[in-house]
């Protein structure tokens, strides 16, 4: 009887095991912060179920954009440790603020626009942003311990992890723009829908900042090649 290969039953396990985790993360939170005794009334449970469904359709973009034969790919271990940084951080600013104050706040940035709103979250939700930051650099001495020959290139990766973080920065309050405004017109309290929406654009913010430059150095890689 033949057996997968080792590579691929790892890869197949990393494909799968760790956008599972991812999700179910960010369900755990939002069932947590809901408001009680509503999740089944209607619209709690439709934005949760939205946002699972987008952020998982996210890591499996992420995955096909940066397909890896074994493991975890570089921009999955980051998108991994960023969600990690944001989870904490959206502890500690829970415990500082608490949901009530959270669920003004994000009400109050809806009225704005992006880079006021942006400021906004930066000023009252300090823990989640710098924690996305912390956890997305911990990828570069994570992947130095998992992939010794990413040492040679340190600062390509260091740049490129940069160009992540901003793209989950901007995914982060593009995201929570968008669907705290739906979740409102909808009359769900803003919060869930801000969380939401943070988890979906830093999914999705990652995808696109992965899809630039890999399709930047493909470029560059065929204009070499050119006579």
């Amino acid at each position: 009887m033949n057996t997968p290969p080792h590579w691929l039953l790892r890869s197949f396990g990393s494909a799968t095991l760790t956008p599972a985790v991812l999700v179910l993360l960010v369900g755990i939170t939002l069932y947590a912060l809901r408001q009680p005794g509503a999740l089944m009334a209607g619209g709690q449970l439709t934005v949760m179920v939205v946002t699972l469904a987008i952020v998982a359709l996210g890591c499996a973009a992420l995955t096909w954009v940066r397909p890896q034969r074994a493991g975890l790919s570089p921009p999955h271990i980051m998108l991994s440790l960023g969600f990690g940084g944001m989870l904490l951080g959206l502890l500690y600013d829970n415990v500082h603020l608490g949901p009530a104050r959270l669920n003004d706040l994000c009400a109050q940035s809806a009225a704005l626009g992006f880079f006021d709103s942006f400021r906004l979250h930066m000023e009252f939700l300090p823990g989640m942003h710098m924690g996305m930051l912390a956890g997305g650099l911990l990828a570069i001495p994570s992947l130095r311990l998992l992939r010794t020959h990413c040492g040679r290139y340190l600062c390509s990766l260091f740049a490129q992890n940069l160009m992540c973080s901003a793209w989950m920065l901007m995914g982060m309050t593009a995201g929570a723009l968008w669907f705290s405004r739906w979740t409102l017109t909808s009359g769900e309290n803003a919060l869930s829908g801000m969380l939401g929406g943070m988890f979906m654009g830093m999914t999705w913010g990652m995808v696109l900042s992965v899809a630039l430059y890999r399709g930047f150095f493909a470029w560059r890689d065929s204009h070499a090649r050119t006579p």
